[in-house]
Parts: structure tokens; sequence; C-alpha cells
């Protein structure tokens, strides 16, 4: 429970005191998880400073605005404004998040994504490949050979623990 006092309301004898009472991550999490469909999962919750809410959803066939909304008022409705103010957003994590959650990586096979792994190297390629522990990226190389640039593909794996970031290269 955070107290705060209220600048400019009450007097030095009597401030008046606003009670916050702070939404936890879990609880969050176990009403999302109520109403999730089999294919939808949860890619991140936050709960910032004064209640702000954010829960990103996402699906192995995609998720719409509709579930969005379905899930958004299952918490809203399941939270006590009386008692916990609070502000909420239930989105997909969209192409601008990075990659969070395993499940993620075999819906996104065939796209361009940038990795960053743990020592700072950076590469680009297409996902070719996902499990449960790793994932292989093709990327081009250019090689000289006899004197001539020629171009190469080679499938860089990688393993999940080995990844700072992971993001899809968005491409007009």
């Amino acid at each position: 429970m955070q107290r705060r006092i209220i600048e400019g309301l009450g007097d030095e004898k009597s401030p008046i005191l606003l009670v916050v009472k702070m939404i936890t991550k879990e609880k969050v999490q176990s009403l999302a998880q109520e109403v999730l469909l089999v294919d939808q999962f949860i890619v991140d919750i936050t709960v910032g400073a004064g209640n702000v809410i954010l829960v990103l959803v996402d699906s192995d066939s995609g998720i719409s605005v509709g579930e969005c909304v379905e899930i958004s008022r299952h918490i809203e409705h399941s939270l006590d404004r009386e008692e916990e103010d609070f502000s909420l957003e239930v989105s997909s994590p969209g192409l601008s998040f990075p990659l969070k959650v395993v499940r993620q990586y075999p819906k996104n096979i065939g796209r361009e994504v940038e990795v960053v792994t743990l020592n700072g190297e950076k590469q680009k390629g297409i996902l070719k490949s996902a499990d449960s522990t790793s994932f292989e990226l093709e990327t081009i190389l250019k090689e000289k050979i006899a004197g001539k640039k020629v171009a190469t593909a080679k499938l860089i794996p990688y393993k999940y623990d080995q990844i700072k970031t992971v993001k899809i290269v968005i491409s007009f």
C-alpha cells in the first residue's frame, strides 16, 4: 500500500492523506489467464506507477481488436475502481516490440529480424526455424571468391539464453 499526502489540501495539522492500493502483476496475469483462448498467450504485463497497466497478448494465429477488448473488459470488471484506481490497456505487441516469449518465434518464421546477442553483436536475417530452445537465422554473407563478390546464404543457430533482443525488421 502506498501513502501520499496531497499538497495544497488540508492544513499542516490535518493534511489529507491519499491511500493508493497497488495492483500486482500476478493479479492481472491471473485475471487475463481466466479468459484466454487455447491458442492465446500473454507476452508481457507491466504495472507502473499510479496503477498504469499494460497487458500484451498474442495468439498463434494472430489476435483481433475484439479479442483484446474482451480480455480488457474481463480484467476491468474484476477490479474494483472504488478500492484501486487504475488505467488499463490490452493490445497485441505489434511490430515495434521485441519478441519476448518463445511462442512468438514460430509465427514469425519467414520474416526478417534483427538479433542482438548478450555481448552486443547484431545480425539481420530471415528467421528460418524455431523450437523450444533455439532458433536459426539465415543471413546473406558477401565473400570474395576468385576476385569476385559472391553472396552466400548461411544459417546461424542461436539459443534463446544467448539473446538480448530479437525485433522484426519493418521494411516498406
